[in-house]
């Protein structure tokens, strides 16, 4: 259920409430309005942790990217708060046109993992990742379980499908790392592979699980 909150000091005091337990993690502001996104459940952020330590481990550790498990992306010069998303885990090229500003990035990443949670706002996110450069972008949905990836456009200037993947079809490869990732149902996995199709790791999913 969504509510709107029209009251400006009690959303302030609803903001500041979730700064002091930490549950404002994953909360982004849309062009002023502020998003409180609950905190994603154990599946959702053991997944979005390990993928995040494997893509470091195989693409990071041999200076052929910068990855994160969330940060802070803007479209902002100024006052970057008023408008941000969070993607589960980010890939930065060596030769990236986005900004570190050490409190969030300007300009987004060249690739970007989002994990889909009951009632979030995924696919409402397309047009303000493409506006800030992300060429990648793999949606993984889990219920059922799917990947979806979309690319950046240059002639719609847009995030469109152009691959997707249920369980144990091919593998969706990225253009700009070297790495592919597969559902496997008789594993029972999403796999992790490199560009000759090697598996790098093995994540254990439930089948049947919900968001």
């Amino acid at each position: 259920m969504a509510v709107l909150v029209c009251d400006e000091e009690i959303a302030d005091r609803l903001i500041a409430q979730r700064q002091a337990s930490g549950g404002d993690r994953y909360d982004e502001v849309w062009n002023g309005v502020y998003i409180m996104s609950p905190i994603a459940n154990n599946e959702h952020q053991s997944l979005a942790t390990e993928i995040g330590a494997i893509l470091r481990s195989h693409l990071d550790w041999r200076s052929l990217g910068f990855t994160l498990v969330g940060a802070n992306v803007t479209d902002r010069e100024d006052d970057w708060t008023k408008n941000y998303r969070v993607p589960d885990v980010l890939v930065f090229s060596n030769g990236t046109k986005a900004i570190d500003r050490h409190t969030h990035w300007l300009g987004g990443p060249e690739f970007a993992i989002e994990i889909v949670s009951r009632g979030d706002k995924t696919l409402d996110k397309l047009d303000f990742y493409a506006a800030v450069g992300t060429q990648e972008l793999l949606v993984i949905d889990r219920h059922p379980w799917k990947l979806t990836m979309y690319r950046y456009n240059s002639t719609s200037k847009s995030l469109e499908i152009t691959e997707d993947s249920d369980l144990s079809t091919e593998p969706i490869a990225s253009n700009f790392f070297p790495v592919q990732f597969q559902l496997n149902a008789v594993e029972s996995c999403i796999q992790i592979l490199d560009t000759n199709g090697t598996i790098i790791r093995a994540i254990p999913i439930q089948l049947a699980s919900r968001q």
